[in-house]
């Protein structure tokens, strides 16, 4: 039985090592471009030089699962072929791909490894009083906005976007504005529609000068899917049924950013369980075993307000939120706790979730 998982974020490093557990006679390889696991959780932190977000993906997965670093040219009919020139032959597949980032030229996109690597760098060399705009209200945005600010107060840090945390509740936004406030981060709420070396242009006609323009928008997921022919919506992200199977090939599960499930955000919060269930789905296939659909409910949402600082939200099921939050020191140190939660979760395979929210 060969098992190929195309991607290894949360997604794909949950679904490997719980499979693994599982079905221990299966032959799984794992395919990423790198041969890092990247913690999207910490990125801001990569980016500010606060913290790391790459560890070898030789200590995430299980021994006995190989690991081929290459990128996927196309997913076949039971084969994967590699940017190597390498085929890898599959009885199932787990398509955890990810999402990318689809920035305006000129903008460096901090929600992703390499721009994330290259941001850092930049940020680096950038002397006293230089300007670093960020594009995006959303929570990379919010994440990259403070952690700049507060590990470089020397600088002049804004913050672009036509809304703030827009999902959260109104007392939730108050807290974002007033931390981002209190590390003397000017927010300016208008688009960005070009950039023109260092000089933003805004939809409002105003012009600003920026010395670092960093993009932290993630909307887009790479054209693996489109490009292979399995069934994409719009948006490009692989249309699957209720057990995760692409509706196109059920041989291939989908499942993360790159998979088209209603109801779910961008988040390692929606990927683990997706890979997990997966991997069960898979296990009780290989075994004859009746399936069951994919549920999962959401609890709450967490940012990072810089390293003292933080917000836990509170959400219904589906994701609603409510009017219950958290800020301060405590919730730094519980969201914290969660991105190192998120990270055993992908090393041990042992995800837990809510169920979703009665239909």
């Amino acid at each position: 039985m060969n098992i190929v998982v195309i991607g290894a974020g949360y997604a794909g490093t949950v679904a490997a090592n719980r499979l693994h557990k599982k079905v221990p006679d299966a032959r799984i390889t794992v395919v990423n471009p790198r041969g890092d696991f990247i913690e999207r959780v910490r990125l801001h932190e990569q980016v500010a030089g606060s913290g790391t977000a790459a560890r070898p993906l030789t200590e995430m997965l299980t021994a006995g699962i190989a690991l081929e670093t290459a990128s996927v040219d196309k997913i076949g009919d039971g084969d994967v072929t590699l940017d190597n020139g390498r085929i890898l032959t599959f009885d199932h597949a787990i398509l955890a791909a990810g999402s990318i980032a689809d920035p305006l030229p000129g903008a460096i996109p901090v929600g992703v490894w390499e721009g994330a690597e290259q941001a850092r760098a930049a940020l680096e060399a950038l002397p006293a009083n230089g300007i670093v705009t960020v594009i995006g209200g959303g929570p990379t945005g919010i994440e990259i906005t403070a952690e700049i600010a507060e590990a470089r107060p020397d600088l002049r840090v804004r913050l672009v976007s036509d809304t703030v945390a827009p999902a959260l509740s109104a007392g939730a936004q108050r807290h974002i504005r007033h931390t981002l406030a209190r590390l003397n981060v000017e927010i300016v709420a208008d688009q960005i529609t070009e950039i023109d070396g260092t000089t933003l242009r805004l939809g409002s006609g105003t012009e600003l000068d920026s010395d670092l323009t960093l993009w932290a928008i993630i909307s887009a997921v790479p054209e693996l899917a489109a490009r292979s022919g399995l069934a994409v919506d719009a948006d490009g992200r692989a249309l699957v049924d209720a057990n995760l199977r692409s509706r196109t090939d059920p041989r291939i599960f989908v499942v993360g950013d790159c998979a088209a499930v209603p109801g779910m955000r961008m988040a390692c919060a929606t990927a683990a369980p997706q890979g997990a269930h997966a991997a069960d789905t898979l296990a009780d296939m290989i075994k004859g075993r009746a399936l069951r659909p994919f549920s999962m409910g959401y609890g709450g949402v967490g940012l990072s307000l810089g390293r003292r600082d933080g917000l836990m939200q509170t959400t219904d099921r589906a994701d609603n939120a409510g009017r219950l939050f958290l800020g301060g020191r405590i919730t730094a140190f519980a969201k914290e706790r969660v991105n190192r939660y998120a990270a055993y979760a992908s090393r041990t395979g042992n995800s837990v979730w809510l169920s979703g929210p009665a239909q």
